[in-house]
């Protein structure tokens, strides 16, 4: 009878212990796919961000080349005048 129990106890126990590895190895399992599932998005946003910091970059970039481009030939116009003005003021102190 005392062996009889004792397998019984023996039995349960090794039961048990089983559905707590299966219960353990399956919380493993999901934690592992939460955590490839938040890397995979962390990527997403990442890239995405990358994106729009390029693209705002380089808007900005053609709308500073585009500034100094006015500018320049805004210069080279005054330049220009001046240098024309002044030409003109030594030819009249010429004659």
């Amino acid at each position: 009878m005392k062996s009889r129990c004792s397998i019984v106890l023996a039995a349960v126990l090794a039961l048990g212990s089983v559905s707590i590895a299966q219960s353990v190895a399956h919380e493993v399992d999901k934690a592992g796919k939460d955590t490839a599932h938040a890397s995979k998005k962390a990527a997403k946003k990442t890239a995405h961000g990358t994106k729009v910091v390029a693209h705002k970059s380089a808007t900005g970039t053609e709308h500073a080349a585009k500034k100094t481009e006015t500018a320049v030939k805004k210069g080279s116009k005054d330049v220009a005048h001046g240098v024309k003005k002044t030409a003109t003021k030594a030819s009249d102190a010429v004659k």
